[in-house]
């Protein structure tokens, strides 16, 4: 069925037919439907395009500022058998540097079938040699504590909170300009279970330079330097706790913090959730 038009038309199908064969862009066709001034209008232009779509009309044969159509392209495609033989049956020259890319672009947006083109090897991999699609990617909860401080910042920042990365090493991952001022937060990401839940270590390592005598043993967070953790679990859980409310621990077990919890990633292990989730360690720290 037909999508209604936005306005009544000024102009007939056959009218509108008869313009697109006899044109070879969209504001030919607008001049010839007498839009006049209207011609570049994108709002009628649209219009236009609609009506011909549901009509069925070819426009292929447009080209729009190129000097050749999407017939003459799937043509040269199929008769060539390297790609700068593809750009000389288009009357083109080779020695344009950018002309080659712009072809093999339109090429991957017909679907054309390139596989029996010759390359360059200096050119690098053509579109149908492309690697896979980034959606194919599969999530890996091994990547967490990577992603850890970006999903933070995400978070910080869809709540209207500036987020600076510190350029030299500190005792924060983040600064973020809140309601209340700034907030120095410590991003911690955990992987591991155990009967009573996920456990996250809130403590760090003393600088192993400094005279304390600590050696690597875990110490708890100052906080006086650290006003916020951010810590996201093996679900995706997120959670936003004061420092003072670990009240100096190192390791924490999260379920009896449920009261900070702010949300949940989930969102970004995808359809691969179950899979991600079966990388967790599973351990039980002495």
């Amino acid at each position: 069925m037909n999508r209604p038009l936005s306005h009544p038309l000024t102009w007939s199908d056959t009218h509108l037919r008869e313009a697109i064969e006899a044109s070879s862009n969209w504001q030919a066709v607008m001049r010839l439907l007498g839009y006049g001034d209207r011609s570049k209008s994108g709002a009628a232009i649209r219009i236009v395009r609609r009506r011909a779509a549901d009509l069925g009309i070819d426009s292929s044969h447009f080209r729009g500022k190129r000097r050749w159509t999407d017939p003459q392209l799937r043509l040269a495609v199929s008769e060539a058998r390297t790609w700068e033989e593809v750009v000389t049956r288009l009357g083109l020259s080779t020695r344009s540097g950018n002309v080659q890319p712009h072809i093999e672009s339109h090429t991957f947006r017909l679907g054309l079938d390139t596989s029996h083109l010759s390359r360059p090897s200096h050119l690098g991999p053509g579109p149908s040699e492309a690697p896979p699609e980034m959606s194919e990617l599969t999530a890996d909860l091994r990547f967490l504590r990577v992603a850890g401080p970006a999903v933070a910042a995400s978070w910080f920042a869809m709540r209207g909170c500036a987020v600076s990365f510190p350029i030299e090493p500190t005792v924060y991952d983040l600064l973020v300009d809140g309601p209340t001022g700034t907030c120095r937060v410590q991003v911690k990401t955990t992987t591991t279970s155990t009967k009573n839940g996920w456990t996250a270590t809130v403590g760090h390592h003393p600088d192993t330079h400094a005279r304390t005598g600590l050696g690597h043993r875990l110490v708890a967070y100052d906080p006086e330097f650290i006003d916020l953790f951010f810590v996201l679990d093996g679900d995706l859980m997120m959670y936003l706790i004061p420092s003072r409310a670990v009240a100096g621990r190192v390791r924490i077990l999260l379920r009896t913090y449920k009261k900070y919890i702010v949300g949940d990633a989930t969102g970004l292990l995808g359809a691969s959730a179950d899979a991600a989730r079966g990388t967790a360690v599973v351990s039980r720290p002495a």
